[in-house]
């Protein structure tokens, strides 16, 4: 398939996490949760979209979408303008590898992902045997994807793709991914109103689009449903391990590991990776490429492994990160976030990352001391809180 999640989102690092209790996770790391939706991405009027519409319906009757499937798809859809906007604001960036793990496998997401994990141990087991795949490694996907189901979006499929088909920067691209969602709806896998994802189209328990749903999903519960939306995730885990085991997973042999470590040494590594400069170095394996299959982005294929490690009972990197750009190691960057916390500027958690509420609150203490305002952590803005 030609198609990653990575064609499909910009920022790998901004939409590949869902949120924890992190400082800066909720902004810039996860898709919604469920729960009521915010104004902007409930159906507004909007004539346009609705003329396009009707052009769509049109034509996709020769795709094989039967007239009683698109008139229930689209009773109760609409344009969404938030799902634009949030397409629109997308921006490439680069997050360090250790803001990026000290997201992905905090001490939350392992010790979620090792309950998850036991809960499930036997549908899990079932699952490796038939694909090959790590029940470790597909549980690291779906904490990842959707912090193991608690954050599986709920906007309406039907009416996010329709809106960037028709106002999106890549219209053709989702004018496919309505198409499939709407195969999906003829299959009968799941009703209209269940059919619900990301603001982008991305769904359930590990977040597969619609063409990739399409290609990869599995029933493997046998209930005659490729069900990656309700609670249980037995078909979406199933359908993860379906797409890494397509993708080139080759069972019993790891992704890789930091160097140093007896699982870098197992094997002989296709590459050594070092993505920050002084930090830990990587020995990674033919099966590190299976993971970016599924999210073309070191970061993410580290973070996916090194969190399947976590889980199955390993160890934090052992390597030391060095200062990041301003002169901080993460220590200092925690310390920084829990004394001005303790001053009254929320940074709404210490890990130690800092984005966008860190910096709102690095700019507010700037602002009561009468310094200059740059929202820049400093080892001297650390020495001024005491």
């Amino acid at each position: 398939m030609n198609i990653t999640r990575r064609n499909f989102t910009i920022g790998t690092a901004a939409l590949a996490l869902s949120a924890c209790s992190g400082a800066d996770n909720s902004a810039s790391f996860a898709a919604r949760g469920d729960g009521d939706l915010p104004s902007d991405l409930l159906p507004q009027p909007n004539a346009g979209y609705d003329a396009w519409v009707a052009s769509f319906k049109s034509r996709a009757g020769g795709q094989g979408i039967s007239p009683g499937i698109l008139n229930q798809a689209f009773a109760t859809t609409g344009y969404l303008p938030g799902v634009v906007k949030r397409d629109r604001n997308q921006t490439e960036f680069s997050r360090s590898l250790e803001d990026y793990l000290a997201i992905a496998a905090s001490d939350e997401r392992v010790t979620k992902g090792r309950a998850a994990f036991a809960r499930h141990r036997n549908t899990l087991a079932q699952i490796e045997g038939r694909y090959g795949v790590p029940a470790e490694v597909v549980t690291a996907v779906w904490g990842l994807e959707s912090f193991y189901g608690e954050r599986r979006g709920n906007v309406p499929v039907i009416s996010a793709t329709s809106t960037l088909a028709y106002d999106g920067r890549r219209g053709e691209f989702f004018e496919k991914q309505l198409v499939a969602a709407l195969k999906i709806l003829e299959r009968g896998d799941v009703s209209v109103s269940g059919l619900t994802g990301s603001w982008a189209g991305a769904m359930g328990h590990t977040q597969f689009i619609p063409t990739s749903y399409q290609a990869f999903a599995v029933d493997f519960n046998g209930d005659g449903k490729r069900d990656i939306w309700s609670e249980d995730p037995t078909d979406s885990l199933a359908s993860t391990a379906a797409y890494l085991a397509k993708s080139g997973w080759k069972s019993g042999q790891k992704w890789g590991g930091e160097v140093g470590t007896a699982a870098a040494g197992s094997a002989a590594p296709v590459s050594i990776l070092q993505p920050d400069a002084g930090g830990p170095r990587f020995a990674v394996f033919n099966n590190f490429s299976a993971i970016k299959r599924y999210n073309n982005s070191d970061n993410y294929a580290i973070g996916v492994g090194h969190l399947s490690d976590r889980i199955a009972g390993g160890g934090p990197i052992q390597a030391q990160f060095g200062p990041d750009k301003y002169g901080m190691t993460i220590d200092d960057r925690k310390a920084l976030q829990q004394r001005l916390t303790a001053r009254g500027f929320d940074t709404d958690g210490t890990d130690g990352v800092i984005g966008p509420n860190s910096r709102k609150a690095i700019s507010a203490y700037q602002q009561s001391r009468g310094m200059a305002v740059t929202g820049d952590p400093s080892i001297e803005l650390l020495a001024s809180l005491g």
